[in-house]
């Protein structure tokens, strides 16, 4: 299928988007020892001392003053392409100690260097209408009744965004990687009649999946209860205002009707015309010319179609193939057979829609995990022409999903939306050889030219604990080495915090599940060492917000490296990073976007 001529919009060239990613790069490099720094070695390794010459309450009075928190520069406000200015951001570090001594410019450089300050993100709104063009926008159920507020918004933002390109490139296959489960898939499926293929490397995800339909189901049945009322009041009114002669077919058809639907003897199953306002079958009936062509009759419904109530359209698109009926003549004994013939021409139209409808509208959760070489072929036997989609996928997986696009000619878009940065395994992190690995960081190849390497603790900084919870597990590490002599462990504390009813709980809860004899250490000791470093607690609070300020500079310099990684393709038509989700519902908000040119087989 030809793709339409509607031009896409402007997308940033791939020299622009090597320039931003080297700016950003040279910003977040300087920055790296307070991103790599772990806040459990915050007393033992002395690190306020080693990496932040100002006090600490200088430091959140700057942090508040400069409003790290706070929209990012406006476009134009700052030139993006003076070097003077990086310049300037990079004297917010000391060039000998390498220590964080101007707060201000530290906090500005932090917004200037977020993507949209960096003018490399496209609008969503000019991304769709683009897409769009003048086609109508679908309408149907909405799935707050079935999601929460979070997750709502993002699967209803994401599924028109994900359906607009499939129909820009004319493909109805759509593989939703990490699909969980399968909010994403299953809306997609219902919504927009895409045949959806979820994959996740957890059967329990899976089996979700399916749960999740069968929630999904209910849902509908609920929406097809109150159409049902809806329509038999709507066929009440306008029977009273028929002439008498039209009353009489009205009723004798309706009352058939609604015996056939009361005698069903599957209560799952739902005939077609109980979602059909009955209005129409009169109009059927009594139209003057008895020569009309079954095509006329298809126009004819098509046209009466556009008049049914949202939610009747909403459930009429998601039925399955078994949930219609045929209307047979067995069933109507009204004793005028053309208007009988014309009844069951219509139903008969309908009926084949709504199967072709639900043949294309399936949705198949598999269990796989996915990798950079994976074969879809493999997993899925019928891939045809089609668009990968993830929805807050994790960590390589990601950058797993744009491999495999740009290397399996049948994938003609790709949609992703990253998370759990944390979990990105890295080339450079460690030096160990792996030659045969494929990395989740870096992608592109001007940051593989570097050897760069952000560190798990980087890539960790923007889960925002509470202080007190930083400073429980900060202080026990002082005890643990000064009393236990342990400075290195496998095992981990995890959410002891959230369930300890003190410090001293907290601490004996910690030392047992890090196999350590709490017995040898009383009470007050251990209150001792709270005492000692509780005034210190607002540095380790000032600590991490420098961390938290910092980042979305990682974040940009993820997502720059993604962008470019599809720059330096040869098969790629567009490609632009698109801000999908509001912020302060969905924080990972960032989706990768691309299409291929339109010769690519």
């Amino acid at each position: 299928m030809s793709r339409p001529s509607r031009a896409l919009p402007a997308q940033p060239s791939p020299a622009a988007a090597a320039r931003a990613l080297r700016r950003a790069a040279r910003f977040v490099r300087r920055a790296l020892p307070l991103c790599r720094a772990h806040t459990v070695e915050f007393f033992t390794r002395g690190l306020w001392q080693r990496l932040v010459a100002p006090r600490p309450d200088a430091v959140l009075e700057a942090l508040r003053a400069a409003g790290p928190l706070a929209r990012p520069l406006a476009a134009g406000s700052a030139p993006a392409t003076a070097p003077c200015d990086d310049d300037i951001f990079s004297s917010a570090f000391c060039e000998n100690s390498g220590k964080l001594v101007n707060v201000h410019l530290f906090a500005l450089a932090a917004k200037y260097y977020s993507l949209s300050s960096l003018g490399v993100c496209t609008p969503l709104e000019d991304v769709l209408e683009a897409l769009k063009g003048d086609s109508e926008e679908a309408t149907g159920i909405k799935p707050d009744e079935f999601m929460n507020n979070k997750k709502s918004h993002e699967v209803q933002v994401m599924s028109e965004l994900v359906d607009s390109i499939a129909n820009y490139c004319g493909i109805k296959q759509v593989i939703d990687i990490g699909s969980g489960k399968g909010y994403l898939s299953s809306f997609l499926s219902m919504q927009y009649n895409l045949k959806v293929y979820g994959i996740d490397s957890s059967s329990s995800n899976t089996n979700g999946a399916h749960e999740r339909n069968r929630k999904l189901k209910k849902h509908w049945r609920a929406y097809q209860s109150r159409g049902k009322e809806s329509l038999k009041s709507q066929s009440l009114e306008m029977a009273n205002d028929r002439p008498v002669e039209n009353e009489i077919n009205c009723k004798t058809i309706n009352e058939e009707l609604l015996n056939n639907a009361s005698s069903l003897q599957n209560p799952g199953q739902v005939m077609i015309q109980d979602l059909l306002p009955s209005c129409g079958f009169t109009e059927m009936a009594t139209l003057e010319t008895s020569t009309e062509t079954e095509a006329d009759l298809v126009t004819g419904t098509q046209s009466h179609e556009t008049k049914l109530s949202e939610e009747v359209l909403a459930v009429l698109n998601v039925l399955p193939v078994d949930a219609v009926e045929d209307f047979s003549s067995s069933r109507c004994n009204c004793g005028e057979l053309c208007e009988e013939e014309k009844v069951q021409r219509k139903m008969t139209s309908l009926k084949t829609k709504a199967r072709k409808s639900s043949e294309s509208n399936l949705y198949f959760p598999l269990t796989s995990c996915i990798t950079a070489e994976t074969e879809l072929n493999d997993i899925i036997t019928d891939l045809e022409d089609c668009m990968m989609v993830g929805l807050h996928t994790c960590g390589d997986l990601a950058a797993n999903t744009l491999r495999i696009f740009t290397a399996k000619p049948e994938i003609k878009a790709v949609c992703s939306v990253g998370c759990c940065y944390h979990l990105l395994s890295e080339q450079f992190e460690n030096q160990e050889e792996c030659h045969d690995q494929v990395w989740g960081f870096p992608m592109c190849q001007y940051l593989k030219d570097k050897g760069w390497c952000c560190g798990r603790n980087a890539r960790m900084s923007a889960c925002l604990l509470p202080t007190e919870s930083l400073f429980y597990r900060a202080v026990l590490q002082v005890i643990v080495e000064e009393i236990y002599g342990v400075t290195r462990s496998d095992r981990h504390v995890g959410k002891t915090f959230s369930k300890s009813s003190s410090f001293v709980d907290y601490v004996r809860r910690s030392l047992r599940k890090l196999e350590l004899d709490d017995s040898k250490l009383p009470d007050s000791c251990i209150m001792d060492y709270y005492e000692k470093y509780k005034h210190r607690m607002n540095e380790l609070e000032a600590f991490n917000m420098l961390k938290v300020v910092l980042a979305p500079c990682i974040e940009v310099l993820i997502l720059l490296d993604r962008l470019c990684y599809l720059k330096e393709q040869e098969n790629i038509a567009w490609s632009g990073l698109v801000k999908l989700f509001d912020p302060v519902k969905s924080p990972r908000c960032y989706a990768v976007i691309a299409l291929k040119n339109q010769s690519c087989s």
